[in-house]
């Protein structure tokens, strides 16, 4: 087996309604997590702002 080479130390705190706030280690600004477009619309919540939804990050990174 090989060694590891990164561990991730996230914090996920729900802010309000579907938005979560992650803070990275190494990082001072926060990414946020919630619902847009179809997402929203199938929940049925209207968030005060829109963000990206944590399915779009994953998609993200597998794609890149």
């Amino acid at each position: 087996m090989g060694s590891i080479i990164h561990t991730s130390h996230i914090v996920i705190t729900r802010e309000n309604g579907p938005t979560r706030k992650a803070m990275i280690r190494g990082f001072k600004d926060p990414i946020y997590y919630g619902v847009h477009g179809g997402i929203k619309k199938f929940y049925k919540v209207d968030p005060e702002e829109e963000h990206a939804a944590t399915l779009d990050h994953m998609v993200g990174a597998v794609g890149g």
